[in-house]
């Protein structure tokens, strides 16, 4: 258990469009460049396992792609290594940060000056949405995997505690890296299911800003 005297000034950054971690959720992750299996090794080695995960954000005139103000840092639950050297890693969500600034150095990864002010939240127990109307976002869930030609197990997403049904769908539906970064920063369980379902409804509508303001 991570306590909050311990969390780390500096994490290392793992940027991956499109690739959304949240708060006490899972995500698996399939390691094999050589900077990031380094730092697996070496996230291995500290006492909290941590590894910020963060959207790219290009830059106009910048060297290389920027990072996303906000990201969440996960820590390494599982892994196994392959026997060619690669790594299998799953990280829980912990809790989300703000990048203050980058840390240069020698390190083959990224690493940053993080804060983990304003997000107490994450820290403490599962959240609840009290306005959740689970019949009509199921509904629309529906039509949207049908759409699409997506199979899911209903049952299983009927009987799903809201946090983890709400978290799970944002990290795994097709939304693209300025959407994700939106459900990452969502205050709370609430905004974010409301980010979501306007997400859906969107895609439902074809996308059109026309079909959208009827």
């Amino acid at each position: 258990m991570i306590k909050n005297a311990d969390l780390p000034d500096t994490i290392p950054i793992f940027p991956l469009g499109g690739a959304l971690l949240l708060p006490r959720s899972r995500l698996p992750l399939h390691v094999f460049e050589p900077r990031y299996l380094q730092m697996i090794e070496d996230a291995l080695k500290t006492s909290t396992r941590l590894i910020g995960m963060v959207q790219p954000n290009i830059v106009p005139g910048r060297d290389g792609p920027g990072l996303q103000t906000i990201g969440c840092a996960g820590r390494i639950t599982q892994f196994s290594e392959t026997e060619d050297g690669r790594y299998m890693v799953t990280l829980a969500g912990f809790s989300r940060y703000r990048v203050v600034k980058e840390v240069e150095g020698f390190s083959p990864y990224r690493r940053c000056e993080v804060s983990w002010d304003g997000f107490g939240q994450d820290l403490q127990s599962e959240e609840t949405d009290p306005g959740f109307k689970r019949k009509v976002f199921l509904d629309a869930l529906s039509r949207y995997f049908d759409e699409r030609g997506l199979s899911a197990d209903w049952e299983t997403l009927k009987d799903a505690d809201d946090e983890l049904l709400i978290n799970s769908l944002s990290m795994m539906l097709d939304f693209d890296a300025e959407d994700k970064q939106a459900l990452l920063e969502a205050p709370s369980l609430s905004t974010r299911r409301e980010t979501l379902v306007t997400l859906i409804e969107y895609a439902l509508r074809g996308g059109g800003d026309s079909e959208l303001m009827q």
